[in-house]
Formats: C-alpha cells, sequence, structure tokens
C-alpha cells in the first residue's frame, strides 16, 4: 500500500523543521510551495512553472523568495544536513564525498559563469560550477552542503562581482579549499567524527586539503595520479604506478571485489594496498595507496586499466574497508543525478550569487526529502521500497 498521507506528512515536517529561519509569514509560506514545485513531476522547474504549479500569476513571488526575501539561506542548508544525518545516519557505514558539478549556462552575467571545465558534459563549457558535500551510508545518501567556485576571471573582476551579489568579502578560493570549508562546517557541527571522506584526485593531490583531515583525525580514500610520488616504509620515494608493479609481483597481492552495482552489473574489480610512511600521521594510523585494476582487458586494450588511491585511517583498517570507501565516491554522481532529475537542483533560472544558494539549498532539501522518504519506507525484510512515487505527497 502507498502511505500517501505519510509522504505528505512527512513533507510537512521537513518545511515545519526549516521554517524558523525565515523571518516573516510570506516567505515561510511560499517555502513549502517552492518545494512541492521542486518535487512535482514538472518537464522543467524555474520560476515560471513552480509559480503556475502553486496557482500564480507570475513567477514574482518565488524569485523574491531567492532573491531578496528574509531568510537564513545558510541556516537552511545546516537544517538539511541536519536531516539528513538524523535520518541517514550510520556509524558503521557513512562516508562523506566531495565532488563538484556543472550548471550549462548561455549568457555572461550568472555569478561564476566562465568557459571551464565540467564533468557535466565533459568538456570547456560555459557553465556554473558547485562544489558539494555528500553524505553516504547504507541507509541512502543525500547531498549536504555546497559552494559556489568562482574563478579568477570574477574574483579580480569586483565590479562584475558586485553587480552579481557576490559579497565584497568573497574572494577566490580553490575547490579544495571550498572543500575544506564545507567539511570545517561538518566537524563544527559535530557529525564528521567517525566518518570517511572520499574525493577525487583534484582533492586527493592537493597536500594542504589531505592535511587538513589529517590535523583533524579524519580517515580518508583520495584518489590520486599514477604519477605521485609516495614514500615507503624504508624511505624509499617511487610513483604509485611502480609501487603498483611491485605489488602486482606476488602472487596473492590482488583481491577481487565489487564496489557495487553498475548498469551492466556488479562492478569488480581487483583490488591491493601497498603500505607507506606513515610520519606526520595520528598516532595509531597507516597509509597507504591503494590500487584498483580492471578485471579484464577494455575493448581495444592490450592492458588492464589502474586506478589509484591515497588513503589513512586507523591502522587496523582491513583492505575491504578501504575498497567500500573508495566505491562510495561515486554515490555523490547519483546524489547529483538525482537531484538535476527529480529535484530541479540544475533547472533554476536566477543569476544572483544569493539567489544561487538560495535556489541549491531548498533543491537540495527537496533531494534529501525523497532519499529520506525511500529510506524510511523500504521493506526491511527484503530491501525493496514500497510501490509509488514520494513525489506524488506534492499534489495532494
Amino acid at each position: 500500500m502507498v502511505d500517501l498521507a505519510g509522504w505528505v506528512a512527512a513533507l510537512d515536517e521537513l518545511v515545519e523543521l526549516i521554517s524558523g529561519r525565515f523571518s516573516r509569514v510570506e516567505p515561510r509560506r511560499r517555502v513549502g510551495t517552492y518545494l512541492r514545485g521542486l518535487l512535482a513531476g514538472l518537464e522543467r522547474k524555474n520560476g515560471w512553472t513552480l509559480a503556475e504549479h502553486a496557482g500564480a500569476v507570475s513567477p514574482d513571488g518565488m524569485q523574491r523568495l531567492l532573491r531578496t526575501a528574509g531568510w537564513d539561506v545558510d541556516g537552511v542548508r545546516d537544517d538539511v544536513r541536519g536531516y539528513v544525518l538524523e535520518r541517514l545516519g550510520d556509524e558503521a557505514s557513512g562516508v562523506f564525498a566531495l565532488d563538484d558539478t556543472g550548471f550549462i549556462k548561455k549568457g555572461l552575467r550568472s555569478a561564476g559563469v566562465a568557459r571551464q571545465y565540467t564533468g557535466t558534459t565533459g568538456k570547456i563549457d560555459n557553465c556554473q560550477i558547485g562544489v558539494f558535500l555528500a553524505y553516504a551510508s547504507s541507509k541512502g545518501r543525500a547531498l549536504v552542503d555546497r559552494e559556489l567556485y568562482l574563478p579568477t576571471s570574477w574574483t579580480e573582476d569586483r565590479d562584475r562581482c558586485t553587480r552579481a551579489g557576490v559579497p565584497d568579502e568573497v574572494g577566490f578560493a580553490t575547490k579544495p579549499q571550498l572543500g575544506m570549508a564545507m567539511l570545517e562546517r561538518a566537524h563544527r557541527a559535530q557529525v564528521l567524527a567517525g566518518s570517511w571522506v572520499t574525493a577525487d584526485e583534484a582533492y586527493g593531490q592537493n597536500p594542504t586539503f589531505r592535511g587538513w583531515l589529517v590535523d583533524h583525525q579524519v580517515p580518508f580514500v583520495l584518489a590520486t595520479r599514477n604519477d605521485d610520488v609516495l614514500v615507503s616504509p624504508d624511505g624509499h620515494r617511487r610513483q604509485a604506478r611502480v609501487l603498483a608493479t611491485i605489488a602486482g609481483t606476488a602472487a596473492d597481492g590482488w583481491e577481487r571485489r565489487s564496489i557495487g552495482p553498475g548498469a551492466h552489473g556488479e562492478r569488480d574489480y581487483d583490488w591491493t594496498a601497498v603500505a607507506l610512511d606513515t610520519a606526520g600521521l595520528p598516532a595509531g594510523w597507516g597509509h597507504w595507496l591503494l590500487v584498483r585494476r580492471q578485471t579484464h582487458p577494455g575493448e581495444g586494450k592490450k592492458y588492464r586499466d589502474l586506478a589509484f588511491y591515497r588513503c589513512a585511517g586507523p591502522a587496523a583498517t582491513p583492505l575491504r574497508e578501504l575498497i567500500r570507501v573508495a566505491g562510495a565516491r561515486w554515490a555523490i554522481e547519483e546524489c547529483f543525478q538525482a537531484a538535476k532529475n527529480e529535484a530541479g537542483l540544475d533547472q533554476y533560472q536566477v543569476r544572483d550569487y544569493r539567489a544561487w544558494y538560495a535556489h541549491i539549498t531548498l533543491a537540495m532539501a527537496a533531494a534529501a526529502y525523497l532519499a529520506v522518504t525511500r529510506a524510511t519506507t523500504a521493506d526491511v525484510s527484503t530491501g525493496t521500497a514500497e510501490k509509488g512515487d514520494p513525489r506524488l505527497a506534492t499534489t495532494a
């Protein structure tokens, strides 16, 4: 049976949770209609379509909610993070993942827009780049924080920043620096302890980012390049691919494990871990190079591709745990896909810096509601969800 009334009540609870961040009645009421619009089965989710869904004659109210209405956008962000951690948190399996995604734009006035590489299209495109933090556990996954990346072409042009509403105190920050800012917020909220962090090589290659994790005793599995120079326990410095070759000579040096189901079945790989020097790490920690190898060469290739991860954490961490965390990095890609497809994450029509944060935060809230609803309506005995779509709650 579909618990439509329960889904409606759960959405109302989320709206009530964040309602204290709104200083006036009008935006407090409108945020509920905005979230319902984001969750509705609309072909596009922008100011006009959300307004029409709410029965308004123009998008002015929705635009005002994003641009000028008096509410604490960052406070709602914190509420969303707390909501996700409360409903999906799991000490045994929780992982925080960092990554960025692109928002393709046509014009030049949207805050942070520039011709830059984005994995969204796999090429240099005219886009905005958002850096995100996601939380994933055995219960589910959702985005919990966000930052807009501003290229130097923006931060070195303060007049342009002013026109787009970028505060004077906001300067250039690299993507790893934005990632550290989000992790620092999670640390201050005391939700980071006990969880691993994973990210791609843009973060794994950054010594300052790794240093922050070490200083805060946060274990990590971070992708790195094959030419990353690493220090062995004997003091020798070798590239990652050389260490992988040495490890591969041992008959029992590889272990085959899956990192979860993919579009074509289980994603099986061969894995091995090579011990590294532990200087500078907390007492009782280990340091490893984790190597992932294809089980068979790719089509038209002679050799099996390798991928590399720099890892640090408690010395007793088994190989299977490092593999699990490495596989969890893909959870944030699934979060992007779900938030864009189902909650309008990328379907905004705003140019202002504050409006970007407002829309993205509300889209994260809508996507988190879907993730929590799926988790709470799952059949514990079979691991399958009840039939139906929680987005139906938006039409009730």
